[in-house]
């Protein structure tokens, strides 16, 4: 074991482990847990390291904090599967009148709404791909009009609560859930705003790129109407499951399930649920918590292997005698994820990068809540980026015949822009992040 005498040799190697594993096809998870196994019988003393190995995964995943993720995949499923989702886009399309790009502002709209009730970057891209793409095209939309809103859309999923992934992070960071949930709400929403605005440019610098068309008026009585019926039901639910966590009246765990319930009776009111939506919901539920349990146990294993090797102190000492600036260190971190969401899912990036960045950010003094709200800022604008964003490809399977990956991601790029300025907002007011978060009662 005379390669392995240094930190950055240890930490390479297990790394390096993983990513050849990747490389090679095999799925994520299994890429973990062969290089925990591996990397144990080398630095842990071989088969006697197994059952400390087995205890610690199995503690890893059997915690109480981790039921929110199946029971805010049920809310999305059922919001789906109901077409209550289709209500919603139903009631903003009656309220945007001949507004000029009055599509790709209902696809901000609604996308945002939706974002809230799925927390599923993949459905609600696909979603909202499959239901505006085919209308924006046929009302003769350009192509950076129909898609870029939904593939910025897309990616407010992994921001504005409740998002399963900020509660995959939370539990892998081993931070607060509900802060950080509730950490995404004024980001999430500003960064909705700044799609808009950018819509706003886009039509008046280009009007051609979204074509006025005759649409049926509707009375403002119609609109009111439609919005308390279609909308407000949906919006109380969002802002119960908020406000419940942010009052300190029930734990994540609690508003997730007060969610999904919520979505089921709302699915009964309108007679839309049936055995058939049900079973879809909670079977699809069920796979993606199987996959995620098994991704948690394999990561929390192999950051317990990074710290027994030394690899982790190893590399916050470096950073401790390396005299650059906190800035400077975020920045280099931040890179690092959109370089990783190039090649690699986001899953797989906060596996290889959460037991490494989060050990630094407290070390260099960051609110952890605040840095877990700019890793998934990170994580979102990283699944724009080409050649392999997964929403990139998400949406090349919904866009019109013929479309090119490049025209893709130049529709996506000017959303990336507004993510950025987001990320510059967080750094010089820190507080959009950790006013909500800090009002939460204990």
């Amino acid at each position: 074991m005379e390669l392995f005498t240094e930190w950055y040799s240890i930490a390479g190697f297990l790394v390096g482990m993983v990513i050849v594993f990747m490389l090679l096809g095999i799925p994520v998870a299994f890429a973990f847990l062969t290089a925990n196994i591996i990397g144990a019988m080398i630095f842990m003393g071989g088969l006697n390291a197994m059952p400390q190995i087995v205890v610690n995964a199995v503690e890893s995943v059997t915690i109480f904090a981790l039921i929110p993720v199946p029971l805010f995949i049920i809310m999305g499923e059922l919001f789906f599967h109901t077409g209550l989702a289709v209500r919603v886009f139903d009631a903003l399309d009656r309220c945007f009148g001949r507004l000029p790009g009055r599509l790709s502002y209902i696809t901000v709209a609604g996308g945002t709404i939706f974002a809230t009730l799925s927390g599923s970057t993949m459905a609600n891209t696909a979603m909202m791909g499959s239901l505006m793409v085919p209308e924006m095209t046929n009302r003769g939309y350009k192509r950076h009009m129909s898609m870029g809103p939904i593939l910025g859309t897309g990616g407010l999923a992994m921001i504005i609560p409740p998002s399963a992934l900020s509660v995959l992070l939370a539990s892998l960071a081993e931070i607060d859930i509900g802060k950080l949930l509730i950490a995404g709400v004024f980001p999430g929403l500003v960064l909705a705003v700044l799609y808009s605005i950018l819509i706003y440019a886009q039509v008046k610098i280009d009007p051609d790129a979204a074509p006025e068309y005759t649409v049926e008026q509707y009375t403002f009585g119609q609109m009111i109407w439609s919005l308390i019926v279609n909308v407000l039901p949906m919006g109380l639910v969002v802002f119960c499951v908020i406000g419940l966590i942010i009052l300190g009246i029930a734990t994540p765990t609690e508003a997730a399930g007060f969610g999904a319930l919520g979505v089921m009776v709302l699915a009964l009111i309108y007679r839309v649920l049936t055995w058939k939506i049900l079973v879809k919901a909670f079977s699809g539920s069920l796979r993606v918590t199987a996959m995620v349990l098994l991704i948690i146990l394999a990561s929390s294993t192999f950051s317990q292997l990074l710290a027994f090797t030394g690899a982790t102190t190893g590399l916050i000492e470096w950073a401790t005698k390396v005299e650059l600036a906190p800035l400077v260190m975020l920045l280099i971190m931040f890179g690092v994820l959109l370089i990783l969401g190039m090649f690699m899912d986001q899953v797989s990036m906060m596996l290889l990068t959460v037991p490494i960045f989060f050990p630094l950010a407290e070390m260099l003094q960051f609110d952890v809540i605040w840095f877990g709200l700019v890793m998934l800022l990170a994580l979102e604008i990283s699944l724009t980026t080409p050649p392999f964003g997964l929403l990139l490809f998400v949406m090349m399977g919904v866009a019109p015949e013929g479309t090119t990956l490049w025209q893709v991601a130049k529709a996506a790029a000017p959303y990336i822009g507004c993510a950025l300025i987001v990320l510059v907002l967080l750094i010089i007011f820190p507080e959009l992040g950790t006013y909500l978060p800090n009002l939460m009662v204990k």
